[in-house]
């Protein structure tokens, strides 16, 4: 166990009190926590806007050492990051390595990026006689300082998400993590401090949720990218709607298994798929596997195959690396995800596997015919929770994707390229995966989502793009 300061300006700092980080496996304390006073909160803001304009003309090539830098120490310091991770967030440590290794990516992509971003384009005027001899140049600059809101479920790569882009385009960025998982993200505190960027243009500051609307109101912070449940996104937004916020919210990510992936091998390899990914991270990540929609022609093979291995999903200590499903964040998880699942089954759901709980743990479950009006059927589980639903036809499974108030991601288990381009365009999510499930993110590609998955798209180019604006320049008398 060790204590653990906050980042303020670049530079640790201790506040007057402190909370403690506990395993939710054990309950063990893994560490304990500074909290910022709301003097230095403000210490923080301001130091940010001291310094905004002199970190969005920082040289290219410095942010991107910078971002090298982490890369590089991330990649240096994996176990013992995937410790910290597995142990604050109760992830089993081989997914832990997984998201170290996503975060040590998103810093080189980051790094990358800064170098050729904002080359600016040329843009001839004198296409109509009143624009001859006038050039336009357009540049992208920061809006502002970011303020950065991460969650739990991916305690390391979410910050990652939030601080890289930030730095790449050169807009400071106030950085909270998850008041349940802050360990790893105060860890990219230390890696950045062993960099030259500008004092000021970063903070990392574990501040309790309750104080969270003053920062969120602040002036100086136009910028807000937030990463968690769709009450609390639009409840941001709507409290300060003329702040540009990004939101990347909720989902009940669907699978869909249509009649042509039907050879036992394609099953097979479904099954599996969906097995894994309904189950990794505990079923707490916004694009895990929810809902099974899949063919009749192929639904009565399938289930058997897709309960089988969601039974061979070892459950246990996160620190074994033969562990695929740890706990939940915290007990009261668990016991939502518990109550969700015993509405259901009381209104009728058929459980073929699981619904028990210990502790914080979750057995991995599957339901079928579960009720449209239960909450199992409406509201995104975030935990180790799959539901079947039986369609007939193409049509009627994208209906069925499509009859949900989210729309991050959805998985179609097709070999047909136009059946492919049909789901593209019919399907109201804001990624499709074809062939796999929808739980696949590579992290420079655009993520995020429709209808109640929130706003803005995530994805180091993309965020980029969020965090700056185009400022055109108009050069005139000029022999073209």
């Amino acid at each position: 166990m060790a204590h653990h300061a906050f980042w303020l300006a670049g530079r640790e700092a201790a506040g007057d009190e402190t909370f403690d980080v506990t395993s939710p496996w054990d309950g063990r304390l893994v560490g304990t926590v500074a909290v910022p006073t709301e003097a230095q909160v403000e210490e923080a803001v301001a130091a940010a806007e001291a310094v905004r304009d002199t970190f969005a003309a920082t040289p290219a090539h410095v942010r991107a050492a910078a971002l090298d830098h982490v890369s590089r120490r991330l990649a240096e310091r994996t176990e013992e990051i995937a410790r910290l991770i597995s142990a604050e967030n109760g992830k089993p440590i081989k997914w832990a390595r997984g998201e170290v290794g996503r975060a040590v990516s998103v810093f080189r992509f980051a790094a990358e990026e800064a170098r050729r971003f904002n080359g600016g384009e040329a843009q001839r005027l004198d296409t109509d006689a009143g624009g001859q001899g006038r050039l336009a140049l357009t540049r992208r600059f920061p809006k502002g300082t970011v303020l950065g809101i991460a969650p739990f479920n991916f305690p390391l790569n979410l910050c990652a998400h939030k601080l890289a882009p930030a730095i790449a385009v050169g807009a400071p960025i106030i950085l909270k993590p998850a008041p349940a998982t802050p360990l790893s993200g105060l860890l990219l505190g230390e890696l950045l401090a062993e960099t030259e960027l500008p004092a000021g243009s970063w903070s990392i500051l574990p501040v309790p949720n309750d104080r969270m609307p003053a920062l969120v109101r602040d002036e100086r912070l136009p910028v807000i990218s937030f990463t968690g449940s769709d009450k609390v996104g639009y409840a941001i937004m709507e409290s300060v709607p003329r702040k540009h916020c990004t939101l990347e919210l909720g989902g009940n990510g669907a699978a869909v298994v249509l009649p042509d992936f039907s050879s036992e091998a394609d099953l097979d390899w479904a099954a599996t798929r969906i097995a894994t990914f309904s189950n990794y991270q505990g079923g707490q990540s916004c694009i895990s596997v929810q809902r099974v929609i899949a063919d009749a022609s192929v639904y009565d093979r399938l289930v058997p195959k897709i309960v089988a291995a969601v039974e061979a999903q070892g459950t246990g200590d996160p620190s074994d690396d033969a562990t695929d499903v740890g706990p939940l964040v915290s007990e009261d998880a668990a016991k939502r995800v518990e109550s969700w699942v015993d509405e259901a089954v009381s209104a009728g759901a058929k459980l073929l596997t699981g619904g028990k709980r210990d502790g914080a743990a979750y057995a991995p479950t599957v339901l079928a015919e579960v009720p449209a009006e239960t909450t199992l059927a409406c509201e995104e589980v975030f935990g180790p929770v799959l539901t079947l639903q039986k369609v007939d036809g193409e049509a009627a499974a994208f209906a069925a994707v499509n009859d949900s108030k989210y729309g991050l991601q959805a998985g179609v288990f097709t070999r047909d390229l136009q059946t492919a381009f049909r789901a593209h365009r019919a399907l109201e999510v804001g990624g499709v995966i074809v062939g796999d499930v929808p739980s696949y993110r590579a992290d420079q590609m655009p993520y995020g989502g429709a209808k109640q998955s929130g706003v803005g798209r995530e994805g180091v180019r993309y965020a980029m793009d969020d965090y700056t604006y185009e400022r055109v320049m108009v050069l005139t008398g000029l022999d073209l």
